[in-house]
């Protein structure tokens, strides 16, 4: 008997991997199905034709399905997300010309969201030419993440700096081409704009918000709905792709995989670089081990709390407006129950609980856990802030103060 045969689509993105080593190491199969996977330009892309039905899976931004659940994209198809491929992966790029005028206002190159947001609004207030940023997608972490950095550094997104979408493999050639001044996106992009075309990177992801997600599979909530085993047997490939990816001993391997023309066509070297933590900025070489995290500290748990974090940006930069209902849809998009059950019988430990505070922690720590004992890593903002999901309010009340 033939195996179900599930379509999947993705981004040419190191965040792909998890999707891309559940099929080229066989997990997909030893879980009871096939991947057929289609390489796409856009997110806009993704998302409509995830939409249409042309894929049964796909790699998506974790903010993705909530804008659909929410009718803010133009197919508003109702959207579930189980599981996380990892944590972190992104990173702020600058042109050599705009590093130059915020290494004369101070930025260290060690990438720390703190001194380099600095420096830039430094920049910023020396009432030169208005700066453009990219991102991938206006409903991406990518944007959100630009914009906190940003606000949190006192440059206001929009009036001060403006912010433009394209895919993630034009941001460096932009850059390059002098119609971008920076871009915000997940490796190897970052890493591209600086082989190729001297580019600095400013901060990294993983220093403007610790251990934070980025991506996930979604899926329809109808084809969910009707087909609950393949979705736990996509729940438990990921999982075990990511325990795969997370052991240094397969990094190369795993570089390997992803360097090939069919995924990121990109040289080994480039690849790697995120996956050891060993990161050329441009400015400097720097050791980020966390920069990545395919499967540690719970990192394809999908937290309902973060998908408010999400929804509160959303209402933060004016794309939706606060009500307890939306903030529901947009915690009950991700779905830890879904995660737990599929993820039973393999007797591994589980956050117990859907929500968590972050920006709490400096140091790993950790949670209730079913199955066993389970370590989170360190949450905080670069700010200080905290999110507490049960203060989602008074969270947007303050940021719109700011």
């Amino acid at each position: 008997m033939s195996l179900p045969h599930l379509t999947a689509g993705f981004l040419p993105l190191l965040d792909s991997a998890l999707l891309v080593l559940a099929h080229e190491l066989g997990i997909a199969e030893e879980e009871g199905f096939t991947l057929g996977l289609t390489r796409e330009s856009s997110w806009a892309n993704i998302r409509d034709r995830t939409a249409l039905g042309h894929f049964d899976i796909a790699l998506v931004l974790a903010p993705m399905p909530i804008a659909a659940n929410l009718g803010l994209t133009p197919i508003a198809t109702p959207m579930i997300a189980p599981v996380m491929t990892g944590l972190g992966n992104n990173a702020i790029t600058v042109s050599a010309d705009l590093w130059a005028r915020m290494e004369d206002a101070g930025a260290p190159g060690d990438l720390g969201a703190g001194p380099a947001g600095k420096a830039l609004a430094q920049v910023v207030r020396s009432k030169g030419r208005k700066l453009r940023f990219g991102v991938v997608h206006q409903t991406s972490s990518h944007n959100y993440e630009l914009r906190y950095w940003l606000a949190a550094s006192g440059i206001v997104p929009d009036r001060d700096v403006e912010i433009v979408v394209l895919p993630p493999p034009l941001l460096p050639e932009a850059l390059g081409a002098g119609s971008l001044d920076g871009y915000c996106v997940g490796e190897p992009w970052n890493s591209v704009g600086v082989a190729r075309f001297g580019a600095r990177m400013a901060t990294t992801k993983s220093s403007i918000w610790q251990w934070s997600p980025d991506k996930a599979i979604g899926m329809r909530s109808d084809w969910a709905d009707a087909n609950p085993d393949l979705v736990a047997a996509t729940i438990r490939a990921v999982y075990r792709a990511g325990q795969w990816c997370q052991d240094s001993a397969n990094h190369l391997r795993a570089a390997e995989i992803m360097a090939g023309p069919a995924y990121l066509n990109q040289p080994v070297e480039i690849v790697s670089r995120a996956l050891t933590g060993q990161i050329d900025g441009g400015a400097q070489q720097v050791s980020i081990p966390d920069f990545y995290v395919p499967h540690a500290g719970a990192a394809n748990f999908p937290w309902k709390s973060h998908g408010l974090w999400y929804y509160s940006q959303m209402v933060r930069w004016g794309e939706v407006g606060f009500s307890t209902a939306s903030a529901a849809i947009a915690a009950n998009t991700f779905r830890p129950d879904l995660y737990r059950a599929a993820l039973a019988p393999l007797g591994v430990a589980v956050p117990a609980q859907d929500m968590r505070i972050d920006g709490d922690q400096a140091d790993k720590h950790a949670t209730p856990a079913t199955g066993g004992t389970l370590e989170l890593g360190p949450n905080l903002f670069f700010d200080g802030q905290i999110f507490d999901p049960d203060a989602i309010e008074s969270y947007i009340r303050t940021q719109a103060a700011d």
